[in-house]
C-alpha cells in the first residue's frame, strides 16, 4: 500500500517567471503536523481516516503541472436581449445590478436619464444584456480538494508555517469579537468557520500583498490585507472572511452550473472556461473581484496564484483527493435535533452553511415559546447522531460523526447559536438524543433565538436542496430556489419554512 508520506515528498521544481524570478520547491516543512520528516512513524500517528487517503501521483514531465482539462462543464445560457425592471421599494442600483449579475457601471450607462442616487418605486429601468469577452484562461490552478478545508488540510500546522515564513502575519494580532487573536489564529478560525483550505488562504494572502513573507508592507495593505479596499472590511479577519465567502460562492455555484461569467474589477466581463474545475473557477472568480483584465490574466496563469502556492506547499495537484464527495454518498441516520414532545418552529429552509457564499447546507429551527427576538430559552438542542464534540465555543458546537477528532474528514454537523450556559464541552462523546445546549443568538448573526444546523462531508458543505437532502427521522428537506424557503416532507405531510410561529411550520419528534 502506498504511504501517505507521498504527500510530503519534496519535488524539484523550477519555474521561470516574468522578470526572471525562479520558483523553487519548499525546503524543510516543520509545519506538517509538527514534524519535518515524512516517515512511516508520521503515517502511524495519523488517524485511520487520513492514513487511507492517498494523493494522485504526478506524472513526470512539464515544470508547470496542471492536469488535462475536465470534460466540458455545462454553463448557463447567457441572456442576449435587454429586459425591463420596475423598481421596488427598498431597491438601490447596486442591489439591482447584483441581482442581474452585472457591473454597476453597465446599469448606469444603460439608464442615463435616471439619477442613480434617486430611485423611486415604480421607475422602469433597462437591464442590458451582458456581453462577456472570450475565455482568458483554462489553466487549472487547484484541485477541488484544495479549496475546501478537507482531509489534507488537517496535516498543516498553521502556526508553525506562519512562524517559519516570518512575515508581517507572524507578528500580527487583532481583536475579534472581544478576543485578541494572532494572525495564525485568525486564519485558523476562518478555515473552521467557512470550511476553506488554509493553504489556499495563505497563498492568496501572500500573492495579493505579501503578508506571509514580507515584514514591510504598503500602509494600505496593513489595513486591507487582501487588497479589497472596502469600508467595513478593515483588518485581517474581515478581509479573509470576505475572501473565504467569495471563494465559496463561486465554488458551489459553478458546481450547479450557475456561474456563467466573471465581472472584473474594472467592470469588464469575461466568460468562464467550460474545461476547468470548481476549485479553479473559485480562484478565478476571486481574482476577478480584485484585478483588472491584465492583473486577472496574470493571477490565473501559472505565474500567478499557482506559483505562490507551489512555492509554499508544492504542486497543488500532488495533494488531490479524488472523490472528495463520492457520487454514491449517503447521509448517516439523523434524528430531529430536539427532545421528544416539544414542538419547534421550522423557520429557515435551505440556506448558507456559513456566510452567504457557501452551499445551502443549513436549516433553522426555533424553540417553543411565545416570545420573539433574542430571548433566553430553556429548550434543549440534542445530538442528531452519535459523535464526538470537537469544538464548542463562539456559539458553535461541531459534532464529528466518525469520531476521529478531525472536522476535515467524514461527516460533521454544525450546531450554531448554542448558548454558553449549559453547553456541552469539547471532547465529550454524545449518543443521538443527548443534550448539546440551549438555542440562542450567540455566534454569527441572528435576530432571534434559534438553532442553525448544517452538514459537511470531508470539509465540503452538503446542500439541503439538491441530490442529498437532510433526512431527519424521515423528514426530507427541499427548497424552491429562494434562500430560506423550503419544506420538510414525510409520508405526504409538509412542514413549511416560515420566519415566525404558525401552525404550518410546527414540527416535533
Amino acid at each position: 500500500m502506498k504511504k501517505l508520506a507521498f504527500l510530503f515528498l519534496t519535488f524539484a521544481l523550477s519555474m521561470t517567471l516574468l522578470g526572471g524570478c525562479v520558483v523553487s520547491a519548499p525546503d524543510s516543512r516543520p509545519w506538517l503536523l509538527d514534524t519535518a520528516v515524512a516517515s512511516d512513524s508520521l503515517v502511524k500517528n495519523l488517524p485511520t481516516s487520513l492514513q487511507l487517503i492517498l494523493p494522485t501521483p504526478r506524472p513526470e514531465g512539464s515544470a508547470y503541472y496542471s492536469p488535462t482539462p475536465d470534460a466540458s462543464h455545462t454553463l448557463p445560457v447567457i441572456r442576449t436581449e435587454e429586459v425591463s425592471y420596475t423598481v421596488q421599494s427598498g431597491d438601490y442600483l447596486a442591489l439591482i445590478a447584483a441581482r442581474y449579475n452585472l457591473p454597476l457601471v453597465a446599469l448606469v450607462n444603460a439608464n442615463t436619464a435616471i439619477d442613480p442616487n434617486i430611485l423611486e418605486a415604480g421607475m422602469v429601468l433597462t437591464i442590458p444584456a451582458p456581453q462577456p469577452a472570450p475565455v482568458i484562461s483554462d489553466f487549472k490552478i487547484i484541485p477541488d480538494s484544495e479549496l475546501v478545508n478537507g482531509p489534507v488540510s488537517a496535516t498543516l500546522d498553521i502556526k508553525a508555517f506562519v512562524t517559519q515564513k516570518g512575515g508581517y502575519l507572524s507578528t500580527y494580532s487583532e481583536d475579534v469579537e472581544g478576543v485578541t487573536l494572532t494572525g495564525a489564529e485568525i486564519v485558523q478560525r476562518i478555515c473552521y468557520e467557512y470550511s476553506v483550505n488554509p493553504r489556499l488562504l495563505l497563498a492568496l494572502l501572500d500573492y495579493q500583498t505579501g503578508w506571509v513573507t514580507r515584514t514591510q508592507l504598503d500602509p494600505s495593505y496593513i489595513t486591507y490585507p487582501m487588497g479589497r479596499f472596502e469600508t467595513n472590511r478593515e483588518g485581517l479577519y474581515r478581509q479573509l472572511a470576505w475572501t473565504a465567502d467569495t471563494l465559496n460562492k463561486a465554488y458551489y455555484r459553478y458546481q450547479i452550473n450557475a456561474l456563467p461569467y466573471l465581472i472584473l474589477a474594472d467592470g469588464n466581463l469575461v466568460q468562464l472556461s467550460t474545461l476547468i474545475n470548481p476549485g479553479t473557477a473559485a480562484v478565478q472568480y476571486l481574482m476577478a473581484q480584485l484585478h483588472d483584465q491584465y492583473g486577472f490574466q496574470l493571477a490565473v496563469s501559472e505565474t500567478g496564484v499557482y506559483a505562490t502556492y507551489t512555492n509554499f506547499f508544492g504542486i497543488p495537484f500532488d495533494l488531490t483527493i479524488n472523490n472528495l464527495v463520492p457520487i454514491d454518498l449517503t447521509q448517516p441516520t439523523l434524528i430531529l435535533p430536539f427532545e421528544n414532545g416539544a414542538a419547534w418552529s421550522f423557520t429557515g429552509g435551505p440556506h448558507g452553511g456559513w456566510g452567504s457564499g457557501s452551499a445551502w447546507a443549513a436549516l433553522d429551527f426555533a424553540p417553543p415559546g411565545e416570545a420573539f427576538g433574542c430571548v433566553q430559552s430553556d429548550a434543549w438542542v440534542v445530538a442528531a447522531a452519535d459523535g464526538l464534540v470537537i469544538r464548542a465555543k463562539d456559539g458553535a458546537v461541531l459534532l464529528d460523526l466518525d469520531g476521529d477528532g478531525l472536522e476535515q474528514t467524514g461527516w460533521t454537523l454544525l450546531y450554531m447559536h448554542i448558548e454558553s450556559r449549559d453547553r456541552v464541552s469539547a471532547g465529550t462523546y454524545l449518543k443521538a438524543g443527548d443534550r448539546i445546549g440551549h438555542p440562542s443568538c450567540e455566534g454569527g448573526v441572528s435576530n432571534g433565538t434559534h438553532l442553525h444546523l448544517a452538514r459537511r462531508y470531508n470539509g465540503e458543505w452538503i446542500s439541503a436542496d439538491t441530490n442529498l437532502p437532510f433526512n431527519l427521522e424521515g423528514w426530507i428537506s427541499s427548497g424552491d430556489g429562494a434562500e430560506y424557503d423550503g419544506i420538510l416532507s414525510r409520508d405526504g405531510l409538509n412542514v413549511i419554512a416560515w420566519d415566525g410561529r404558525i401552525a404550518e411550520n410546527q414540527i416535533q419528534r
